[in-house]
């Protein structure tokens, strides 16, 4: 139990820092759309077009690795597995 849970912190602290930083590893909040400046086909004025696009921010990451650390700090408290092995050698018995 302890190795699987600090397996998936791992797992999520790497995950979120390659897909932040694939994204755009934007250095503010996390923004839903993006302004372009495009030229109009019929005017061929430019102006701006607002395009919906995720883009995480410092906040995306922030809390993905706090989940991670949470994970990995709650695998201290995860209790291993008991092996109920009983004591056969000749040594021991009475």
């Amino acid at each position: 139990m302890k190795k699987s849970l600090r397996i998936l912190a791992l797992a999520i602290a790497i995950l979120s820092l390659a897909f932040w930083a694939v994204l755009g590893a934007h250095g503010g909040w996390t923004r839903t759309t993006e302004t372009r400046w495009e030229k109009d086909a019929v005017t061929e004025l430019e102006g701006p077009v607002i395009v919906k696009k995720f883009v995480p921010g410092v906040d995306f990451l922030g809390l993905s690795l706090f989940g991670a650390a949470v994970l990995f700090g709650g695998s201290f408290l995860a209790r291993n597995k008991s092996k109920n092995y009983e004591n056969t050698s000749p040594a021991h018995s009475h």
